[in-house]
């Protein structure tokens, strides 16, 4: 569990979900979005190694960038249940604004 993480660290971990319907927003997106779709304008996206190629072929003055097809997802355990009271132990600090969204899980304890 994260927050035995936090309290083995000693140190606070933000999390920010997006609201539902948005998207993230980066610097390097942001810079290369443009060059990437005129790069791909016209070509059939037909598999996902296609389009890591249109990326991986792309250049703009500053940047070129790289990309890799990720075969296999992440496996994460599944039906992990967590008890009532361990969740209850959980020091977690909502953000004012939007708390349901953002928040940080602070170290019970400091080591």
């Amino acid at each position: 569990m994260t927050t035995a993480r936090t309290d083995d660290l000693g140190l606070a971990i933000t999390v920010c979900h997006l609201p539902p319907g948005t998207g993230k927003w980066s610097k390097i997106e942001h810079r290369l979005f443009s060059s990437i779709t005129q790069n791909w304008r016209g070509k059939p996206l037909v598999s996902h190694q296609v389009i890591v190629q249109l990326i991986a072929a792309t250049t703009t003055n500053q940047d070129r960038p790289q990309g890799a097809l990720r075969t296999r997802p992440q496996q994460l355990p599944a039906g992990i249940k967590v008890a009532d009271a361990e969740l209850a132990s959980v020091n977690l600090l909502r953000h004012l604004f939007p708390g349901e969204w953002n928040y940080t899980i602070a170290p019970r304890r400091y080591p």
